[in-house]
């Protein structure tokens, strides 16, 4: 019996893996897929993101969400069960996709691949990592992790290590194929230096891609037979030495409920503004504008946000907001709360 290919989709925050997701599915083809998302955060955006996009290929029933933790630290409990869900299905999928949590490191993911009952039938195809193009460019990660080491030792308020850059690079050192994301943003010089970064990060040759709001011919991305979770010892790790384990302590992340709100743009400068008072990374999630019979959905990535109308509000449905917030740890909850819930309207 042959395998099934499964691909995995990792990439830091706001690198653009959803918006992948999204272009993979609806040029699938008839391909019958299925889709596991990992939340980093109790509310499931990206899932919802997904659902209900009215994409052939994947029905509601064909995505399932893995939140309240980084998938690469809960393969026992909430992996494991939910692909042999899968697979036990009447008419299993012809493909499996799985996005990560941008904060997710895919090598323990990887190694859930060789378990029984898991390793006789799924195949990793490939890992493509999404980065970030004009993040990286800004200097976000440093190709040059002892320069950074010296910068963070000359700055007395830092008092903990910040993977972020570990976590970058562990997914670069994982991918069979790296998406550069968001290159319509960059100078040449600029997309030269990124590409020349990324090949010195690398242990081994692997294909780098250019592409524009993720959009890429998904006979790029699916076919590679890289069967990944065989060639473990060419994807190394900085936490080879944890057997696995690690930990993201260095992070926090919680949902802010926000009732109606009066406009977008009140909005939007609101969550500009806690996201630069707070050095939050990423924040995400929807909104119900007054007037509107359309959801907000909304994505920022430090001071940089998107937004646009994503679907009708269903009859009955309770017209509220939600957006996920994810830092560092010691982020002040209570002043962000107040800061993103305030000036809103009764629905």
């Amino acid at each position: 019996m042959s395998k099934v290919p499964a691909t995995i989709i990792t990439g830091f925050l706001g690198a653009g893996k959803t918006t992948l997701l999204r272009h993979l599915l609806a040029h699938a083809g008839g391909r019958r897929i299925a889709v596991i998302v990992n939340e980093f955060g109790a509310l499931g955006v990206d899932g919802e993101t997904l659902r209900r996009c009215g994409i052939e290929a994947c029905g509601d029933e064909d995505i399932v969400e893995l939140a309240n933790g980084c998938l690469c630290c809960t393969v026992a409990e909430d992996f494991i069960p939910t692909m042999t869900a899968l697979l036990d299905r009447a008419l299993p999928p012809e493909h499996i996709i799985i996005e990560t949590s941008g904060l997710a490191i895919p090598k323990p993911l990887l190694k859930a691949f060789t378990w029984p009952g898991i390793g006789t039938r799924v195949t990793v195809d490939g890992v493509i990592a999404v980065v970030d193009g004009p993040a990286v460019a800004a200097g976000r990660f440093a190709d040059d992790p002892a320069a950074v080491a010296r910068q963070r030792a000359a700055d007395p308020s830092l008092d903990h290590d910040n993977p972020l850059a570990e976590v970058y690079e562990d997914q670069l050192q994982a991918a069979d194929l790296i998406v550069l994301n968001k290159a319509d943003l960059l100078s040449g010089d600029e997309l030269a230096a990124v590409r020349e970064g990324i090949a010195a990060a690398l242990p081994r040759a692997v294909k780098l891609v250019a592409a524009r709001q993720g959009q890429l011919d998904p006979a790029v991305v699916f076919g590679l037979g890289a069967a990944a979770e065989a060639d473990l010892a060419a994807r190394p790790s900085h936490h080879d030495a944890e057997d696995g384990a690690h930990e993201h302590d260095d992070f926090e992340s919680f949902s802010v409920g926000i009732g109606v709100q009066d406009d977008v743009d009140g909005l939007i400068a609101r969550l500009r503004s806690v996201a630069a008072a707070h050095d939050v990374l990423r924040i995400k999630g929807f909104a119900a504008i007054a007037g509107k019979p359309m959801r907000l959905a909304v994505q920022g990535v430090g001071a940089r946000f998107t937004w646009h109308f994503d679907r009708a509000w269903a009859a009955g449905e309770v017209r509220r907001g939600d957006v996920v917030v994810i830092g560092l740890s010691g982020l002040d909850r209570s002043a962000i709360e107040a800061a993103i819930g305030s000036e809103t309207v009764a629905a």
